[in-house]
């Protein structure tokens, strides 16, 4: 089936005056205007496109790729808003539409939200909502504890910042471990770090525990040798200027200096820290 808001391997079947029509294995077809039309298709050649409705709500295929696709959250601008709802710059001809019963706050043109895209059942059209919670499932997790994953900041709380989890699943970073400002819709990497009895998850941007112990200190090794043998840093140096200098927490850099000093890498001197001589 030829899925609007999905990409789709199409072969072309047929040209005519205004495009070239497109099909899968099961013969079904869509057609791709003609100012998508790569030079020198011809028939059979298959082509990746992207599939959604055109101004007379038609299905049509172009090779522009979106922001966004269907079922996937993302950082869209507000293009204009109108007597229905507002719509969104997702990359093609055609803007997105959210209603504004899916809008958290009205919507203002010229400003980014935080949206997820959806398909409307009652219309079969591709919608956004910026209720973005909404859609997220935390029964089934599909994560474990120290994986490596795929983050979009949703917004911030007293306690840190919900995330997206690898597009499925809603997180917390708590702000005691954010050395750097975040903003709704930044993409970033992240670990877990604990989930909860009740699916509640816990993420960091360090890796957890003792996994973070070797990496880090290679990092600061790296530094190091960088930087003549010398960092200006040390137990007492500001959080933010440790993250700044080596994107890590003070917690994970004091652990990192101790594995460094225990293997008689470094000098640890009360203005910073230094190489030991066999090592520059």
């Amino acid at each position: 089936m030829i899925q609007i808001g999905e990409y789709h391997m199409l072969k072309m079947s047929r040209a005519t005056d205004f495009g070239v029509y497109l099909e899968n294995e099961q013969e079904e077809e869509v057609l791709l205007p003609n100012k998508y039309v790569p030079e020198g298709l011809k028939a059979g050649d298959e082509i990746e496109v992207f599939v959604y409705l055109d101004h007379e709500e038609r299905p049509v295929a172009t090779n522009l790729k979106p922001y966004i696709k269907l079922d996937q959250f993302g950082s869209l601008k507000c293009a204009e808003v109108s007597q229905v709802g507002a719509f969104l710059d997702w990359g093609l001809e055609k803007h997105l539409f959210v209603p504004f019963k899916e809008q958290v706050v009205p919507m203002v043109a010229g400003e980014s939200y935080l949206v997820f895209c959806y398909l409307d059942l009652e219309t079969n059209r591709l919608a956004a909502s910026s209720k973005v919670h909404a859609f997220l499932d935390n029964e089934e997790l599909s994560v474990e504890p120290f994986e490596e994953v795929n983050l979009i900041i949703s917004n911030k709380t007293d306690l840190g910042y919900k995330v997206i989890i690898n597009q499925l699943h809603l997180g917390l970073i708590y702000k005691d471990e954010v050395f750097k400002n975040l903003y709704e819709g930044d993409e970033l990497k992240g670990y877990i770090k604990k989930i909860r009895e009740d699916n509640k998850i816990d993420v960091t941007l360090q890796r957890p525990g003792y996994r973070s112990i070797e990496p880090n200190a290679d990092k600061v090794m790296e530094k190091l040798q960088e930087s003549g043998g010398v960092l200006k840093l040390s137990d007492k140096s500001d959080p933010e200027l440790i993250y700044q200098t080596l994107g890590m927490s003070k917690k994970s850099f004091k652990k990192a200096i101790g594995t460094l000093y225990k293997q008689r890498l470094i000098e640890i001197r009360k203005d910073g820290i230094y190489l030991n001589s066999e090592n520059k």
